[in-house]
């Protein structure tokens, strides 16, 4: 058996450790040594939450097609950017892995639209945002052990959960106490933000020119990136055509910006003199970064995206479809809460009905979210 102190030694010194951890809420008396960051990955995979990524949307609600990517297949494209980033940069891939891997364990059916109507329906009762969320059902809302609520990962899994940054995600440092909020978290934690971009960008270039809602045509001429992987690619191999050379142009894509990506972040590493784990959370900015062009490059690809995909009429019209059944069940359950399955019920006395309902909501998929409001509103629906 390899020892985990000689995997350990190929670790940068900056990197988190298994035996560094602040450790798990509950004491449990565990049936194998498996290490602290690989046991969190693992329970993370089997869990509920995670199994419902598959029918929850990541831009196409799942019935609109097979090809499209899922929250789950998005989850598992971040790992391995993420593990990749983790590897060159000699810092801990099973933590990285399973921060990746959990990143997206608290949203809503339906996207960023349930999410957002999700918030607007709590606004008087604490909120909705999909990081606190994620952490709600890793504490809380997962029922698989004898002695606790939730998966017990360690402090450092859910400080990485928690504090997941992008243009979509920033939790409220003020709902952060448990998690230092004043402070950076851990360098495998930062990898999940530029991973979770890197994948999403790329991945909805694909699903975006696979549904017609792109026009390659719009997306050579606007974007410089996809202009200059376009002509490597033609370079490499004269004469090629699609698909062929839209995969082979996302993957070249996908490759780029993680080398770019490296690189800056050893340059941070370096400029910034660090040497410790400690030296990453008291730094005076995220270490992990993409070099100034590569950065605005990238902002150009994400602003194509956000005004010729995720802000295209069809699409509005799903989010328009979707934020419509999230109300209808929400003021459906708050006006009656017998509406509630048995289980949900019963916890209504333990917190708000609110948060209960929202609990409930935010744990649907797509196809069973449609199901529950045809059932609700359709008086022909089989109930």
């Amino acid at each position: 058996m390899v020892s985990l102190k000689k995997f350990d030694l190929a670790l940068a010194p900056y990197a988190m450790r298994d035996d560094r951890s602040r450790g798990r809420r509950y004491a449990e008396v565990f049936k194998d040594n498996r290490p602290a960051f690989e046991r969190d990955r693992d329970r993370i995979i089997h869990c509920t939450a995670f199994r419902r990524l598959e029918y929850k949307t990541q831009v196409f609600v799942n019935h609109e097609g097979d090809y499209y990517r899922t929250r789950l297949t998005h989850s598992l494209e971040v790992s391995q950017i993420a593990r990749a980033i983790a590897r060159r940069l000699k810092v801990n891939e099973e933590l990285t892995e399973a921060i990746a891997l959990a990143h997206d364990l608290g949203h809503t059916p339906f996207g960023h639209s349930g999410e957002s109507i999700l918030n607007e329906l709590m606004k008087d009762h604490g909120g909705f945002e999909h990081n606190l969320q994620g952490l709600r059902v890793v504490e809380k809302l997962e029922e698989r052990y004898p002695n606790f609520n939730g998966l017990n990962l360690t402090w450092e899994t859910r400080e990485g959960l928690v504090k997941h940054t992008t243009s979509h995600d920033t939790t409220n440092p003020e709902k952060l106490k448990d998690y230092e909020p004043e402070k950076f978290p851990t360098l495998e934690a930062q990898i999940i933000d530029l991973a979770d971009e890197i994948a999403y960008n790329n991945h909805d270039i694909d699903d975006g020119l696979e549904s017609g809602l792109l026009e390659e045509e719009a997306l050579g001429g606007e974007v410089e990136l996809w202009q200059e992987i376009i002509k490597i690619t033609e370079k490499n191999y004269p004469g090629i055509n699609n698909p062929q050379k839209k995969y082979y142009a996302i993957s070249h894509l996908i490759g780029y910006l993680i080398l770019d990506l490296v690189n800056e972040t050893e340059k941070n590493i370096s400029r910034f003199k660090i040497e410790t784990l400690e030296d990453i959370r008291n730094a005076k900015a995220r270490l992990v970064a993409f070099s100034f062009d590569t950065a605005r490059k990238n902002q150009q690809l994400k602003d194509f995206l956000l005004h010729n995909l995720y802000n295209h009429y069809r699409v509005k019209r799903m989010s328009s479809k979707a934020k419509m059944v999230v109300d209808g069940l929400f003021r459906a359950y708050v006006d009656n809460t017998m509406l509630l399955p048995k289980k949900h019920q019963k916890k209504l006395e333990e917190e708000s009905q609110e948060r209960i309902i929202c609990d409930y909501i935010a744990g649907m998929t797509d196809r069973y979210a449609l199901d529950e409001y045809k059932k609700l509103f359709d008086p022909f629906a089989k109930v």
